[in-house]
């Protein structure tokens, strides 16, 4: 079997497509699979790096603020799509498989008007705009929220969740304490904003110091590369310096870092998850059951992030708190909420309740039921 898979732009696209590659490996290993991605963007660099191969289209996304650019916008999606016709041509693919992202557009459409069944990979609880507009092309849509009805065809939802790093349950909280150079003997907190870090996140943290030295807990803080200077100089100020990475903090200690290699033990270790609300997150804190309080980016398209933070909301498995009110309230709520067992415990088997197991494995298997079914209809 050959699959096309295309998408990319954030991680939040490109880890999926790379899970379901892996998936359709583990199936068939003598199947082939070529990545479509847009010129310039993380996932010819991802992609190659997990042992693919990809080819890069021009295309971008348009510009909303400026309408007169997009006349060369639409240039390069003409051209994007000539050379998605040709690429597949010489590929022949079995199966088209759309994550979202400029370069699905166009590499799903036509392959959808060359006789090609496709697949789309919905993460979020608001659909994208490219699956939305893929939606007519594609027989079978891999969802991760209910009530996903309101974007796509009932008949051609599957809920199968998002696929997300094998390895996040790996890790133990023995490890886990050893490794950060934490103790048994305080709750946990875990701060993430992203692989890049979150504004508002780290201000809010920063804003919140004081409250955070008298409450006597240990801190997890993955601040992303464009904030580590500004958050060190932060606890400085205000803190002794224990070692590398970790502080002292009046009663707590804060262990600080741009990038978090061990997510396992960083998981293994919280008592509570402050994070945004992408979708691979809140996957993977569904998966391991962990409370958490939720910020979502207002940086995002159709506000996605909250569409995916009420998602766990409504079943009383997450606490949201809008960015515009992190500063002042995050931190306080994070500390009422370590006091409050029952809560997290509460939180812990909700969000546990959402979680869908084997994601990739159960998209890998729609794709070959769906070339299956495509066959029986072409007979």
């Amino acid at each position: 079997m050959r699959y096309l898979i295309s998408g990319g732009g954030t991680g939040g696209h490109i880890f999926p497509a790379i899970s379901i590659a892996n998936a359709l490996k583990e199936i068939d290993p003598e199947c082939e699979i070529l990545f479509v991605g847009a010129n310039n963007r993380m996932e010819m660099q991802r992609v190659p790096q997990a042992g693919y191969k990809i080819v890069g289209l021009p295309v971008r996304g348009f510009d909303r603020s400026k309408p007169w650019k997009n006349i060369s916008v639409l240039i390069d999606l003409m051209k994007s799509m000539r050379q998605a016709k040709k690429i597949i041509k010489e590929f022949k693919p079995d199966a088209g498989i759309g994550v979202g992202g400029y370069a699905s557009g166009a590499a799903m459409k036509v392959a959808a008007k060359m006789g090609i069944p496709i697949l789309l990979q919905e993460q979020n609880g608001f659909a994208g705009v490219t699956n939305k507009l893929l939606k007519d092309d594609a027989k079978v849509i891999c969802v991760a929220y209910e009530g996903m009805e309101r974007f796509f065809p009932k008949e051609k939802i599957i809920l199968t969740g998002n696929p997300v790093r094998q390895d996040l349950a790996k890790g133990t909280k023995a490890e886990a304490l050893t490794h950060f150079g934490l103790s048994a003997d305080k709750p946990i907190l875990l701060i993430i904003g992203g692989s890049l870090g979150a504004r508002t996140i780290n201000q809010s943290v920063i804003a919140g110091i004081e409250q955070i030295a008298s409450a006597g807990i240990q801190v997890i803080w993955q601040t992303g590369k464009n904030y580590i200077d500004d958050c060190r100089k932060a606890l400085a100020e205000k803190a002794q310096a224990n070692g590398e990475k970790n502080f002292t903090l009046g009663n707590s200690t804060i262990w600080v870092s741009d990038f978090v290699s061990r997510m396992d033990l960083a998981y293994a270790a919280a008592d509570l998850v402050i994070s945004r609300a992408g979708a691979s997150s809140i996957s993977e804190l569904c998966l391991l059951g962990k409370p958490c309080i939720l910020v979502p980016s207002p940086n995002v398209a159709e506000d996605h992030q909250t569409h995916n933070a009420m998602a766990l909301v409504k079943h009383d498995a997450a606490i949201m708190i809008r960015d515009a009110e992190a500063k002042e309230k995050l931190v306080s709520e994070a500390l009422e909420l370590l006091k409050d067992c029952e809560k997290l415990g509460k939180l812990a088997d909700n969000i546990k309740s959402l979680g869908q197991h084997d994601s990739a494995k159960r998209i890998a298997q729609e794709v070959q039921k769906m070339i299956k079914n495509t066959h029986k209809t072409d007979k």
